[in-house]
């Protein structure tokens, strides 16, 4: 075992097709790292406030470390009786049995010795994967409140008739319905209908068909990752805290975001670095607990349960990922920009940085009836995750003969369905109800120009 890259394997051991495993990927994460910038760490987590203790992790590592060198010396004496061994036709009766006895003393040492260091290796891994990435330079110290506002895009617009909000709205188009979803399914759950399936259709199209104009790959995923798949990225499917849907007696989540099974992709794997970067672009339904999410500005499809989502997803070189993340950013910018919508894009504060996250840029939309008297609401992020994905994923690069390297990860949302139907709902709706098409969604939408109220055919008796 390696004192410097602690190893082990992420996931449940699984066979797959023609009995191959399947879900077990091996996790690096650099130790050695840490202990040479520990005090780096420790004012990371602090500025992230986040619950992981590096003086715990380097407790371990150094116990760690002790148990392989003291298992590497067994391992030799071991190595050494059995060469005696080999001699034991020459060797007195009170020499064999010394031999014998030596033999049978150092396997029982090596065996304490191995399980001490698998469960050491074990818990240095579970309080590592605490740790946060580091943290870009320029991102701002403290809580959301503390981002930095790096581009303000269009202005509010100014109303002569009263607002209503997105859910007013679509249930007077009969775009949604949220009664009929909460006895199938439950609070937090919709369905779309007429405009707003067909809306929805029309969003995810318009955002693979501008991914696929620039150079992403079109592709579409399972709904599904096993654990070690989802902790590899960095989210925690257990726990109180968790946001995951877990399926009971087997290691599968549903998953929050399409990163997990793009990343998951190329999971284990040596690419190419000419073959990088590799741009992914994926449309899946995304499940999240959202647990404690409540109140005026998080009603309608703000904070819902299950939601589509187009995800660009790119691995990078380490030299490349920096440049990579202002493209994501500008793309995300240039899109909203299109859709006709005021938003600003903000440099997240530390607080408010997942765990994977070495920079996050967020694009908030205004919507005018949001809350009390309209606010800004998230509708994009885009993130640099550096190597803390790949390492937890081992997805590596070759440098050069014998010299992999782990890759960068980075994503960005182009387009989060629910959030982009309120904002286009409360922005462009017009005094008699109706809901102005943005035009570069047109094509998409048949060059429907107008959602309009339609007259609605009873259906239902009684219920």
């Amino acid at each position: 075992m390696d004192a410097l890259f602690v190893s082990c394997w992420s996931g449940r051991r699984v066979g797959g097709p023609r009995g191959r495993t399947c879900g077990r990927v091996r996790m690096s994460i650099d130790f050695r790292r840490v202990a040479e910038r520990v005090d780096e760490y420790r004012v990371n987590i602090e500025n992230r406030k986040v619950g992981a203790d590096v003086e715990r992790v380097l407790e371990l590592y150094d116990g760690y470390r002790a148990s392989v060198t003291e298992l590497t010396a067994i391992r030799t004496k071991k190595n050494e009786n059995s060469a005696q061994m080999k001699k034991i036709k020459t060797m007195t009766q009170e020499e064999k049995d010394a031999c014998i006895k030596e033999g049978k003393a150092l396997k029982e040492q090596s065996q304490v010795l191995e399980d001490k260091t698998r469960e050491l290796e074990a818990e240095l891994n579970a309080e590592g994967s605490k740790l946060p990435n580091l943290t870009h330079p320029d991102v701002p110290v403290g809580e959301e409140a503390n981002a930095t506002v790096l581009r303000v895009v269009g202005e509010k617009r100014e109303f002569d008739f009263p607002i209503r909000s997105h859910l007013d709205l679509g249930l007077d188009l009969d775009m949604f319905d949220f009664e009929n979803a909460a006895i199938v399914t439950g609070q937090k759950f919709y369905y779309l209908r007429n405009a707003g399936a067909l809306l929805e259709l029309a969003l995810i199209n318009w955002a693979m068909s501008i991914a696929a104009s620039r150079g992403f790959t079109p592709m579409t995923t399972p709904d599904l990752a096993r654990e070690g798949m989802v902790q590899g990225c960095g989210f925690q499917p257990r726990g109180p805290e968790s946001q995951v849907y877990r399926v009971d007696e087997t290691d599968l989540c549903l998953v929050g975001t399409a990163e997990i099974p793009l990343a998951g992709y190329y999971a284990g794997k040596i690419l190419d670095k000419e073959a990088l970067p590799i741009k992914m672009a994926a449309f899946s339904h995304c499940f999240r607990q959202e647990v404690g999410g409540a109140g005026s500005a998080v009603r309608g499809l703000y904070r819902v349960h299950q939601f589509s989502k187009v995800e660009l997803f790119v691995i990078a070189t380490e030299d490349q990922s920096d440049e990579i993340h202002q493209e994501l950013r500008a793309m995300e910018e240039e899109m909203f920009e299109s859709l006709g919508l005021h938003f600003k894009t903000l440099d997240m504060p530390t607080e408010d940085l997942g765990n994977p996250a070495y920079r996050k840029f967020d694009i908030e939309a205004w919507m005018p009836a949001r809350g009390e008297s309209g606010s800004y609401g998230e509708i994009s992020s885009a993130s640099n995750c550096t190597d803390y994905q790949s390492r937890r994923l081992n997805i590596r690069y070759r440098e050069g003969k014998g010299d992999n390297k782990f890759a960068h990860t980075l994503n960005g949302t182009a387009c989060a369905v629910p959030r982009m139907i309120v904002a286009i709902l409360e922005n462009n709706q017009q005094e008699d109800g109706s809901i102005v098409v943005p035009e570069v969604l047109r094509p998409y939408l048949g060059g429907m120009d107008v959602i309009r109220p339609s007259p609605r055919k009873k259906e239902v008796l009684k219920s």
